[in-house]
């Protein structure tokens, strides 16, 4: 069933487990988190970037196509399809498309730019029942294009777009988009700390969950972390089993080029990964 995040996330929070953001890139990418998640009885954000929107021809498909499966394979648990890491006009987009929750990425502007487009999305937002995200600090590595650097995040400047009203707030913490480098020094429990300090009982979200430890992670949700967004490791199980399909020759046996066949190794991969994920974040049976 579609909700907003705000509900799963408050619970998530009071209860010290992470809500699972993961990101869908095409059916069976859906497909795959819907179903491991429903097995798991683990509630869930859909997460959906530009990048990935335009892929899938569109948000009003994007919205369409969820909806469509959610109800087609009975799924129970709560789940919300939330923009990834949004500009101002795609946040408008996606509410006229349907999406239960968007995030705003204003962490590019100067800070009072960024409060300024955020207090107005979140009149937005929650006008059309929405929830919304906001982003404080650059998380590193590139996401659609838009590269940062990991800076932290500045805990006054959180405590100021939290105080407009968002449901949940991105802050960075050190964390970066994609492979982890092998000199990354991981990340920043201080400024993490000093910042839930200054907001009080509004759940953070860890962007660039994909590689991190897992005693990282759940150093993390003890300290108010309650939302992990997974991408990277879900695209790197799902080309490993692809591959190794295709190099063992399958493809080339029967009719197994048929992208039913050829595509399954990968989405079984990914149902796995996603309940791998669930068991760190603590999501299982939170439904």
């Amino acid at each position: 069933m579609l909700v907003d995040a705000k509900e799963m996330l408050n619970k998530a929070l009071s209860g010290h487990y992470g809500i699972p953001q993961f990101n869908i890139n095409n059916l069976e990418w859906t497909k795959s988190v819907l179903s491991a998640c429903e097995e798991e009885k683990s509630p869930v954000i859909l997460g959906v970037s530009e990048g990935a929107g335009k892929y899938m021809c569109g948000f009003e498909t994007v919205s369409a196509m969820v909806r469509a499966m959610d109800k087609a394979l009975g799924i129970t648990v709560p789940v919300a399809l939330h923009l990834d890491h949004g500009t101002y006009d795609g946040c408008y987009r996606c509410i006229r498309a349907g999406f239960t929750s968007i995030m705003f990425d204003g962490s590019h502007y100067p800070i009072e730019e960024n409060v300024e487009k955020t207090r107005e999305l979140v009149k937005a937002a929650h006008e059309a029942g929405l929830s919304i995200e906001a982003e404080v600090g650059a998380i590193g590595g590139e996401e659609d294009g838009v590269i940062g650097m990991g800076e932290c995040a500045d805990p006054e400047e959180c405590k100021r777009i939290a105080d407009l009203g968002v449901d949940f707030l991105a802050a960075g913490i050190g964390n970066i988009h994609g492979i982890y480098p092998p000199d990354w020094k991981g990340l920043s429990f201080e400024t993490l700390a000093a910042i839930k300090e200054r907001i009080g009982e509004l759940p953070l979200v860890l962007h660039g969950g994909s590689g991190i430890p897992d005693e990282q992670i759940e150093k993390a949700i003890r300290l108010g972390v309650s939302k992990i967004n997974v991408n990277t490791e879900l695209q790197l199980v799902f080309a490993a089993a692809t591959r190794k399909y295709i190099e063992e020759g399958l493809d080339k046996k029967g009719k197994g080029y048929d992208p039913r066949k050829l595509l399954k190794p990968g989405a079984e991969a990914i149902v796995e990964e996603c309940k791998n994920r669930i068991a760190v974040f603590g999501s299982k049976n939170k439904a």
